[in-house]
């Protein structure tokens, strides 16, 4: 078990030593969890503004220090923890065997990786946004490497892959898979519409308006399909309304037995189950059904297995665990991705227009299948573009409508990662 394996680990005197990248809401969670768990320590922390760092492990009782060199380096429980500004140097730290990075920007996030990969880290991904726009070319890093590189536990995607390796291993057939949203969708808000709201909840204004203009959901969908393999049954998903978990069976099935879906093999969204997640499984005819009828589960089909919760970077101890004590991920994507993000203006776009970041004024996210994403701005590449053609309000941004942001190191991870796509799917033709 792994709390055993922990436990072995804090008698030994070897604790597993953390480096956290960002102590926004996600990172002090995490730093606060952590203090609680044995065997395993968060040795040091960078963020753009290391106050907060600092900040978030004096909540937790302890004392930092603002030096890498007289930080924690052997991760013992009476070491201080370290707090810098550089997540680059905390990430080629020999103080640290696991990095977890959680800011939440494409960009960041592409550097923190290669730097963690590249000095032969675990990498725990609490950065979806990352994880979709060049977790393939990430992870086939941290393979030649030998490290691991994985999504984190308690994000939904983690979740519902959890939900789906319990189904699979029992033998049932995963035919749909999604989440319930928090918040009402409102793709038009941005930082100024949500600043009271997110000072009440002690948020980012980006970051609440992620979640409450679909982005974070969108997000979220994308990497639980390049998991599995799925598609989104529609372009942003149904989104149905439906508060009673047990009800989702009803929802999603195929439009021939009642339901919204036009195929199988799909993500989703309900506006309602939140925070929960959920997927929907088949079961064959005889005694497998009539058990699961028996025990509450539905006449069949179809049942659900629904997670009435997810606890975000408070399970990512989980991800850190496995990945350094058995070397296994919790949530990476297939070799060749699914689905894709896109970007969405919220506003009439003009020529010579520089986008803002994620969460912000100019656009939100929207899911579709990869096939159907082809020409089209992948929104982990938005930040910093500028506008070559105009674009309305509404419209998916085409990735002709602007340059990049010059310099960018997520879009030529990007650019990497799509050339070895095309290479691989032009030997899969020829062969």
């Amino acid at each position: 078990m792994l709390h055993a394996k922990l436990r072995e680990l804090e008698r030994a005197g070897t604790p597993i030593r953390v480096g956290l990248v960002g102590a926004g809401q996600m990172g002090r969670g995490f730093i606060a969890q952590v203090a609680n768990i044995p065997g395993m320590r968060v040795a040091g922390a960078a963020d753009i503004d290391p106050k907060r760092a600092e900040e978030a492990f004096k909540r937790a009782g302890q004392e930092p220090t603002y030096s890498l060199a007289n930080g924690s380096a052997n991760g013992s429980a009476d070491a201080s923890p370290a707090v810098t500004d550089d997540a680059g140097e905390l990430a080629r730290w020999e103080g640290v065997d696991v990095i977890v990075e959680a800011t939440g920007v494409p960009e960041v996030g592409a550097r923190v990786a290669v730097e963690a990969i590249e000095a032969q880290k675990h990498l725990v991904m609490l950065n979806v946004e990352t994880d979709i726009t060049v977790g393939v070319v990430l992870k086939q890093m941290a393979d030649r490497a030998g490290v691991v590189y994985t999504g984190s536990a308690g994000d939904e995607p983690g979740a519902i892959l959890e939900l789906c390796d319990f189904a699979n291993s029992l033998g049932f057939e995963v035919v749909a898979a999604g989440k319930g949203k928090n918040n009402p969708l409102n793709t038009q808000a941005t930082p100024d519409t949500l600043k009271d709201e997110a000072r009440k909840k002690a948020m980012n204004p980006k970051m609440l308006t992620s979640f409450v203009d679909g982005t974070k959901t969108m997000v979220e969908l994308c990497a639980t399909a390049n998991a599995l393999g799925f598609v989104p049954d529609t372009p942003g998903g149904h989104g149905p309304e439906e508060s009673d978990a047990n009800l989702l069976t009803e929802l999603f099935c195929l439009k021939e037995e009642g339901g919204i879906l036009s195929s199988y093999g799909t993500v989703d969204y309900v506006r309602g189950v939140a925070p929960g997640v959920f997927i929907i499984i088949r079961s064959a005819e005889g005694d497998v059904r009539e058990t699961m009828a028996y025990l509450g589960q539905g006449e069949g089909p179809n049942h659900v297995l629904y997670r009435p919760y997810h606890l975000t970077s408070l399970e990512t101890p989980i991800s850190v665990a496995r990945a350094a004590i058995y070397g296994q991920a919790t949530i990476t994507s297939l070799p060749e991705p699914s689905a894709e993000v896109t970007a969405v203006a919220k506003r009439d776009l003009k020529v010579g227009e520089r986008l803002g970041p994620i969460g912000g004024f100019d656009y939100y996210g929207f899911v579709r299948s990869k096939e159907s994403a082809g020409g089209l701005l992948p929104v982990g590449l938005a930040s910093g573009a500028v506008l070559v053609r105009e674009v309305r309000k509404g419209q998916e941004i085409e990735r002709r409508a602007v340059e990049l942001a010059e310099g960018s190191f997520v879009a030529e991870l990007r650019e990497r990662q799509d050339a070895a796509l095309a290479a691989a799917g032009a030997g899969t033709d020829s062969g």
